[in-house]
């Protein structure tokens, strides 16, 4: 088996490179290798893929080929055995099956006004003069609408409680420090509860109290009214007419809390930031906003073509997550020149295939108006992954991005505190806009309504 060409840098200094400078670790190895570079040893390597061509090879071919929830299994800890990233085969289509129903159709419309209320309310607190630092508020935005949208939660102990733990959890690995937990198992040490890694097993296990507790007086109540997940899911049937069991319905449930917040609090923070930072584009967005009057049906806002594009370039330019799930080859494989035997690790790069210039002219510059121009295709556009691995939240997250902004730019004038360009740093296993990245809501516009359903 012939590899692509990749660094002989030792393992340890890699891993801290790519623990530490993300986007220079895979910026330096596609200047060096080329559209595809192999890092690891003989024995496990990952290859990674950034031509649109080898990308489309991978998700197109018979997902059977892969074992992808072995890729995955840096997360176990965090989203348990039973999650939806973690699963495979039959399984993996069973759950997919199980939990699609939410995300689509009408059932999408129902969430849309929760999202405009919350964000009024957490934004209500920003007075004008005064600074924030704007992740913070996003945060808590994208948190409450997770366990409201999931659990139906919207007040009381359980709602308070599984905030605060969610916040502090994810806060525990999100720091380029404590980023390390997820990617040095040797850190991983209990040495009590003042330990980074005893602090995060103890909350982890406070918040599946929390969740089983609501699982089981669902169970009792017997009765499943409502449009929240859990609901749903705990109605939900697969072809055999079973239901889930609490095992899994917790690992979904912590799945949609960590996946359907922490990244869309992370894409909405940059939106923000290039909003500010580019008079001209805060300037089309708002006049796109003011033409649909006050009282704007959401879905009309979700259709607007600048703000779709806004949303789109921000994934675009800094995605989330830099690369698509691991696929690990169970047989051999030929993607474009390469013939891969099994136990090679795929690795689809959407950082740099979004970064690649004969796609994306001037990648470095945030244009919206790329995405008006013309129509990208699913292999060289790919924010939410694809093939059969393809987030099954996108279309909530891309409403949710939408109407949050809308609600933001329409009530309040911000400007950002500091001029300076901003760097992405390292957020758990993602990457984000530093936590402490600050702004001002320079003065409240006169109409202080949100978008409300017609």
């Amino acid at each position: 088996m012939k590899l692509p060409h990749g660094p002989r840098t030792p393992q340890l200094l890699r891993t801290i490179k790519l623990v530490a400078r993300p986007l220079d670790y895979l910026e330096t190895y596609a200047q060096r290798y080329g559209d595809s570079f192999t890092v690891g040893t003989q024995k496990a390597p990952f290859v990674y893929f950034s031509n649109p061509k080898a990308i489309q090879e991978i998700f197109t071919a018979d997902p059977e080929l892969f074992d992808s929830g072995r890729g995955n299994r840096i997360l176990r800890f965090l989203l348990g055995d039973h999650s939806l990233v973690l699963l495979d085969g039959d399984r993996h289509q069973r759950q997919r099956r199980l939990i699609m129903p939410p995300f689509h159709g009408d059932r999408m419309r129902t969430y849309s006004q929760l999202i405009c209320d919350i964000t009024q309310q957490v934004t209500s607190q920003w007075k004008a003069g005064e600074s924030f630092k704007v992740r913070s508020f996003i945060q808590e935005i994208t948190l409450r609408v997770i366990l409201q949208a999931v659990f139906g939660l919207h007040e009381g102990p359980r709602f308070q409680q599984l905030r605060q733990l969610m916040s502090s959890l994810l806060d525990s690995i999100g720091s380029p420090v404590g980023s390390s937990l997820l990617f040095f198992g040797s850190l991983r040490q209990d040495w009590g509860p003042l330990s980074p890694w005893g602090r995060f097993l103890r909350q982890k296990q406070q918040i599946d109290q929390l969740i089983y507790e609501e699982i089981r007086e669902r169970r009792q109540a017997t009765c499943f009214s409502g449009n929240d997940i859990l609901t749903l899911l705990m109605s939900a049937r697969d072809d055999a007419g079973e239901p889930m069991i609490d095992e899994e319905l917790r690992d979904e449930l912590m799945t949609l809390l960590v996946a359907g917040h922490e990244t869309t609090a992370s894409a909405l923070t940059w939106a923000l930031y290039w909003i500010c930072s580019l008079p001209e584009v805060h300037d089309k967005l708002l006049h796109e906003l003011n033409s649909l009057g006050e009282d704007a049906d959401p879905n009309a806002i979700a259709r607007l073509p600048y703000l779709t594009a806004v949303c789109q370039e921000t994934l675009r330019i800094y995605p989330v997550t830099l690369t698509t799930f691991v696929r690990v080859l169970k047989s051999p494989m030929q993607v474009m020149d390469y013939q891969f035997e099994a136990g090679t690790a795929l690795v689809p790069c959407v950082y740099l295939v979004h970064q690649r210039e004969d796609i994306y002219p001037e990648p470095k510059r945030f244009k919206p108006e790329r995405f008006l121009e013309r129509q990208f295709s699913p292999y060289e556009y790919f924010p939410f992954g694809g093939g059969n691995r393809r987030c099954i939240g996108m279309a909530f997250a891309q409403l949710e991005m939408k109407l949050v902004l809308a609600s933001i730019l329409s009530r309040f004038e911000l400007a950002l505190v500091d001029r300076r360009p901003v760097k992405p740093v390292r957020r758990g296993l993602t990457v984000a806009a530093p936590a402490g990245m600050r702004m001002v809501a320079i003065s409240q516009r006169q109409s202080q309504k949100t978008p409300v359903m017609v």
